[in-house]
């Protein structure tokens, strides 16, 4: 669902560089859980580490929510089709992260 104009264009889009490292950790579970399964390892382990790798995703999705909320919507707020495009955006995105 890429937008155009997400964001003013002197802003473009946010900068999310503080999360490779957050994403190359969860690389490393995913390669830890794929050895796991190799190896066959106790089912009870491997979902641990799964739950692990399914929290961390989470949290990086949270954080990625965050800094549009902050910049995207937050800038969108002058603008009121804009505002009200925006909140129907956001509307969207949760209903698809629901667990």
């Amino acid at each position: 669902m890429p937008q155009e104009n997400c964001c003013p264009p002197e802003q473009q889009y946010p900068n999310h560089g503080r999360e490779i490292s957050r994403l190359n950790r969860v690389a490393g579970q995913i390669d830890g859980v794929r050895k796991m399964i190799k190896a066959r390892r106790y089912c009870p382990e491997i979902l641990i580490q799964l739950k692990a790798v399914r929290s961390a995703v989470k949290s990086i999705e949270s954080n990625i929510l965050k800094t549009h909320l902050e910049s995207c919507v937050a800038a969108s707020f002058a603008d009121k089709k804009e505002r009200a495009h925006k909140i129907a955006e956001i509307k969207e995105l949760l209903d698809k992260f629901k667990d």
